[in-house]
């Protein structure tokens, strides 16, 4: 296990992981969440269940559920139905937060899911864009790697699926109205592009992990601040949440292992 301790329980790295999914939706009001990945998704529930109460939350299809159950588990509580139309409304009026993953991501927060090499000669066929170029104009949109390294954090992507900072930029006001990729988390850190050029920047440090690290696994420039502080520590009640009631069968630990 690597991290720190919350009372007398360490908490794991996956543990971390979750609490900075969890911050991506901190106060983030009547909107919905879609996590994608085991951690993102205990990090959204781990959100509505302390400190954003009015976060909307689906069963991965067409249900809006009203409790927040065990990752896995069916809801006990419908909302309401949420038909594509509709998801598409919440879509293009910006009131949905995405974290998707990411097979490539660059400095300007350009994602690739679609392939690996040339596009008309791919090495590796990936998923496609699939709604990546929607998601990321008209919603913001983060990002969760599980495994960070140079050949997923890039310095230039080989195809864009989702949109990032300098793109967004060159296409002009329709694409940046609600463009935004509030933050990118991975096994090592939070990262986010709060910098003059819209580079990617380290925001904090998982504990247990150094800037030298980070730097040696990611295969462009970083903004390093002087000064990096670790990613905070889950309360006693938040460990409880996260395996008691969210995560009891400790599926994060697969995604991100101890």
């Amino acid at each position: 296990m690597s991290g720190g301790t919350a009372g007398a329980t360490t908490v794991t790295r996956a543990e971390y992981c979750v609490v900075a999914c969890a911050e991506a939706w901190r106060d983030a009001g009547e909107i919905l969440a879609s996590p994608m990945g085991t951690v993102p998704t205990i990090g959204a529930r781990l959100a509505r269940l302390t400190f954003s109460p009015d976060l909307l939350l689906t069963d991965g299809e067409a249900l809006l559920i009203g409790d927040t159950p065990a990752v896995g588990a069916p809801p006990r509580v419908v909302e309401g139905w949420l038909p594509y139309r509709q998801h598409l409304a919440l879509v293009s009026t910006g009131r949905r937060h995405v974290m998707m993953g990411a097979s490539q991501i660059d400095r300007h927060g350009n994602q690739n899911i679609s392939c690996i090499g040339d596009w008309a000669q791919p090495k590796r066929q990936l998923l496609g864009v699939r709604g990546a170029p929607v998601n990321t104009l008209n919603n913001p949109v983060s990002y969760w790697v599980p495994k960070h390294s140079a050949r997923v954090f890039v310095e230039r992507v080989d195809m864009v699926s989702g949109v990032g900072y300098d793109r967004a930029a060159e296409a002009g006001p329709s694409a940046t109205r609600y463009h935004r990729v509030p933050e990118v988390i991975s096994d090592l850190g939070v990262f986010d592009f709060d910098t003059p050029d819209r580079g990617m920047r380290l925001r904090s440090l998982h504990p247990g992990v150094t800037v030298e690290q980070v730097t040696a696994a990611t295969g462009f420039a970083l903004a390093v601040p002087d000064d990096v502080p670790y990613t905070r520590e889950p309360t006693a009640e938040e460990l409880r949440l996260i395996r008691e009631e969210i995560d009891p069968k400790g599926l994060r630990d697969r995604e991100v292992p101890a």
